[in-house]
């Protein structure tokens, strides 16, 4: 025992000779990940929200009359600007599209008798746009750190997830992809996800389905 001791802290040391002190750090630690606060997993209550740079589709009409249609985006400041229908822009970040149904049929109540309004989502580019439906952060080593869309089918999966974010770099470890999540009492958990399986030998049990504001993180293989 007192022999692989001995091994042990040579190897620690000369670890600290190579590299310092971040290489011992790395060596000793477990698998612990340095989320980032903005990144870190919300929970999802599993209703797409209204955010900015969303495309939104709204349809007015009184009774008996044709509705008039146009689209508008969401700004930075999470109002929308309907052109031809109100005279000042709508705060509507975060809102359901029901709720925003809501609160555009109580404006226009003051200039329409028994207002039939309809929202929907307009469509996004998965790869450009900004899908109402959230996002998964996928961080570490991949090509692409950052959010990913989830798509309005809700089938983004972690080998999915990690193509869009470039594909994993040369040193990551594919046996070792950590996905976080959020509950909705706050509790954060994690589960480690194979993707060797996954490919070789064709576990597509395993190939975990992501939430919307799960984070993705690939480690680094250090040996």
């Amino acid at each position: 025992m007192g022999r692989i001791i001995e091994n042990f802290l040579v190897l620690a040391i000369s670890c600290s000779l190579l590299g310092g002190c971040e290489t011992v750090k790395k060596f000793f630690a477990d698998d612990e990940v340095p989320f980032d606060p903005s990144v870190n997993p919300t929970w999802f209550d599993g209703q797409p929200r209204i955010r900015s740079g969303v495309i939104l589709e709204v349809q007015v009409s009184a009774a008996g009359d044709k509705p008039s249609v146009v689209q508008c985006q969401v700004d930075n400041s999470g109002k929308a600007t309907i052109p031809y229908m109100l005279t000042e822009p709508v705060q509507c970040d975060g809102l359901t599209l029901e709720a925003f149904r809501e609160k555009l049929t109580k404006k226009y109540t003051r200039f329409i008798r028994q207002p039939q309004v309809t929202v929907r989502f307009g469509p996004f580019d998965e790869r450009n746009g900004v899908s109402p439906y959230g996002t998964v952060n996928v961080l570490g080593e991949v090509g692409n750190p950052g959010p990913v869309n989830m798509p309005a089918t809700m089938d983004l999966t972690v080998t999915k997830a990690l193509m869009a974010a470039g594909g994993l770099r040369q040193f990551a470890d594919k046996r070792k992809i950590r996905v976080s999540r959020c509950d909705k009492d706050g509790k954060i958990t994690s589960k480690i996800v194979d993707v060797i399986k996954i490919g070789e030998e064709g576990r597509i049990d395993l190939d975990m389905l992501l939430r919307p504001g799960d984070v993705v993180y690939a480690h680094e293989r250090y040996w």
